[in-house]
């Protein structure tokens, strides 16, 4: 019985107490990602955007035995309370199946569970997407250690990872890939 966890951001560098087994792979479900979150220290970061462009996620294999303990692993990993599981951690299973993207790349490489983090688009306090001027605004407006936070996010997203305002922030702030110039 496999259960893997897709990523997209700094869960692919930094796990944390996420349990991987293996690396991660790059041939995840195709999904609408952008950097459009604000996080609480900051960083804008990456999540499933409706309207965003259509972008191959990674995924790799947990060690765990169980969905649920799939879920209480990566809610730990990513900050996420007991009592937000249930509205901030995507889960599919082959048990219930679905006609979605994640349930049919799921089925087809013969996942029994797929985690993901499920956190919507914000800036500043309103739950919607930013555009890119504000994502733009918000990250140029940043100073010291919230600043470089920021950068590494950006520098460090999987280079597959290729979105719009990504290349916005490339553009005008220089914030390219590590090793990329």
């Amino acid at each position: 019985m496999t259960i893997v966890c897709l990523g997209w951001g700094s869960l692919i560098w930094r796990q944390g107490t996420l349990p991987v087994r293996g690396e991660w792979q790059p041939d995840g479900p195709v999904l609408p990602l952008e950097f459009a979150r604000e996080s609480n220290d900051k960083r804008i970061t990456l999540v499933i955007t409706p309207g965003a462009p259509m972008i191959t996620a990674l995924w790799a294999e947990l060690d765990v035995e169980t969905l649920h303990e799939a879920k209480a692993a990566l809610a730990a990993r990513e900050g996420i309370s007991e009592a937000n599981i249930r509205r901030s951690i995507g889960a599919w299973s082959a048990d219930t199946g679905s006609s979605d993207t994640i349930g049919h790349w799921a089925e087809g490489k013969g996942f029994a569970h797929v985690v993901w983090t499920a956190l919507k688009p914000k800036i500043r306090s309103e739950y919607r997407t930013p555009s890119a001027a504000e994502v733009l605004g918000h990250l140029a407006s940043l100073a010291d250690e919230a600043r470089g936070r920021a950068e590494e996010y950006v520098r460090k997203a999987p280079q597959q990872i290729a979105t719009p305002y990504r290349a916005a922030i490339e553009q005008v702030l220089g914030w390219t890939p590590h090793g990329v110039t």
